[in-house]
């Protein structure tokens, strides 16, 4: 299974979505979020999309 490659077009558009989707959650001038636990979700899922993306860079590299 190591030829098994990752879709990165799919994922950075899904990293894209998910940033937006996060950015308009926030409200800058009273440092709140409308949805604090959907936020928690967005995050929890921008950070892990954006870890395999680097992953996978960083093999390609190399």
């Amino acid at each position: 299974m190591e030829n098994r490659k990752v879709p990165t077009f799919a994922l950075s558009i899904a990293a894209i979505v998910i940033g937006v989707a996060l950015f308009k959650q926030v409200d800058f001038q009273a440092f709140k979020v409308e949805k604090p636990a959907l936020s928690i979700v967005y995050l929890a899922t921008l950070v892990f999309i954006l870890y395999v993306l680097i992953k996978e860079a960083r093999k390609k590299k190399q």
